[in-house]
């Protein structure tokens, strides 16, 4: 009819969130602040015994954790609207481990998506 206006919804993308926390059941061998890298950008850090959370578009996304020279492999990961994707982080905790994260860094740090 003249004059009315068309109105459509549009639904809205609920962002998801990452969760990366950082904990370790031993002695961690590499140690310190770890930085959070979603997709080639630095989003923050954890120290032992923090979480950082931090939103997502939906969509297919890349995680990884560094330390100096150290760093977790790249994890890949789907994130749906309002879903929580939660991972979990740790330095090297057995010594064989950690030497041979001295030739290959990306051994270093621990990486691994929790159950949810």
């Amino acid at each position: 009819m003249p004059g009315e206006q068309l109105v459509r919804k549009v639904k809205a993308a609920v962002p998801a969130t990452l969760r990366v926390t950082h904990v370790t059941s031993g002695v961690e061998l590499t140690r310190g602040q770890f930085e959070i890298v979603v997709d080639g950008r630095s989003v923050g850090s954890v120290k032992h015994g923090e979480t950082l959370e931090t939103p997502l578009e939906p969509g297919r996304h890349t995680v990884r954790i560094r330390k100096g020279r150290y760093s977790s492999r790249e994890r890949s990961f789907d994130a749906t609207d309002g879903e929580i994707v939660s991972f979990r982080c740790s330095g090297a905790i057995f010594w064989p481990r950690w030497v041979v994260s001295q030739v290959k860094p990306d051994l270093g740090i621990l990486l691994n998506r929790e159950a949810g």
